[in-house]
């Protein structure tokens, strides 16, 4: 992007923002998630004139999200799928709607490694960081208006510090505005078949209208690991170095429990302690979801016992069809300065 450009871009957004952000609070709802009229892939990054003006509607329509008082109990629900067959194999109200944390952020990087394998972005491409992101709630990486982050580190801010304000400077290199690529991230989830759920924000802070189910979000985390073999493979970043500080991994699973290998953990007051896991051994392969655990002990405790009790029972021959093919594993990484993780490599 020609810097004269970058620099046009962050003043105009900046100007929006700071008209906005008192209004917006600490949600920022919309009545309803629209599919976009034009197709998804679009050059990264619009004008910021746009970007400014679609933000300032969104303030507009905000409502303040819900809180819950101290005896709040989110509902639990849980679902474990046999990734080799495609098998259910438990399900409690696995198709009962709740709200997903940051979960919401294996959408967002669902969107960007799209854009990465297109070759629309690269690692070690730029993304301009405006006031709006820079302003999200922790957790974070304390990004700084006008300053930059490069792809490869918001992918693994994301994966390991679950960074709000990397989430946000993602959506809006990607659409132009948060609310638009909450719209792209809906659209994406119906075309995948998650039917039932409804993206408002990039990040997965509250929102009164964002919605999953358990079932919806195993698929995405089986339809992630077929789409982007090798993008996939940050999930399973322990840390990660960014300005002198140590981020350590949220899913205190990996490393921990044997074939473990992502891939998101989510809490917010409304949905309660979030897990998705990936976990392979002995040429098994599992995906679960816990949503609604009441703290991160007794959610990861409750992982641990579906894997412990299901993971025998997937068969080890995949008959289940792929959930969307890989556009092309040699073209993933195509003109790329930086390399993708050790892991990725191998």
């Amino acid at each position: 992007m020609d810097s004269r450009n970058v620099s046009s871009w962050r003043r105009l957004v900046v100007a929006g923002f700071f008209a906005t952000l008192t209004i917006a609070g600490l949600s920022w709802d919309t009545a309803e998630a629209r599919a976009p009229a034009r197709p998804e892939a679009r050059a990264p990054v619009r004008s910021g004139a746009r970007a400014s003006a679609r933000h300032a509607k969104h303030a507009r329509t905000a409502r303040k999200h819900v809180i819950h008082g101290p005896g709040y109990n989110p509902p639990y629900s849980a679902i474990v799928v046999d990734r080799s067959s495609g098998q259910v194999l438990h399900d409690e109200h696995a198709d009962e709607p709740r709200h997903p944390a940051s979960l919401t952020k294996i959408m967002t990087l669902y969107l960007l490694f799209e854009q990465l394998e297109a070759g629309k972005l690269r690692l070690d491409t730029p993304l301009p960081v405006s006031a709006f992101a820079a302003q999200q709630n922790p957790t974070k990486l304390g990004l700084r208006p006008n300053q930059t982050l490069l792809v490869e580190d918001a992918i693994k801010g994301l994966v390991t510090k679950s960074a709000n304000d990397a989430a946000v400077t993602v959506g809006e290199a990607l659409a132009g505005s948060e609310p638009e690529f909450a719209q792209l991230m809906t659209q994406k989830a119906h075309a995948l078949g998650m039917t039932n759920t409804t993206y408002m924000n990039a990040s997965g802070l509250p929102a009164e209208e964002q919605w999953t189910t358990a079932r919806d979000q195993a698929l995405l985390g089986r339809a992630i690991q077929d789409r982007f073999p090798d993008y996939y493979r940050y999930f399973s970043t322990l840390s990660f170095r960014y300005r002198g500080r140590e981020m350590r991994n949220h899913n205190a699973l990996l490393g921990q429990v044997e074939g473990v290998d992502g891939i998101k953990t989510g809490y917010t007051e409304a949905s309660g302690y979030n897990l998705t896991v990936s976990v392979r051994r002995n040429d098994k392969h599992l995906v679960a979801v816990v949503l609604g655990g009441k703290s991160n002990a007794k959610r990861d405790a409750r992982m641990r016992e579906l894997i412990a009790q299901f993971l025998p029972a997937p068969a080890t021959l995949r008959t289940a069809p792929t959930v969307v093919k890989p556009a092309g594993r040699s073209a993933a990484f195509a003109g790329t300065k930086r390399s993708a993780p050790e892991s990725a490599r191998r």
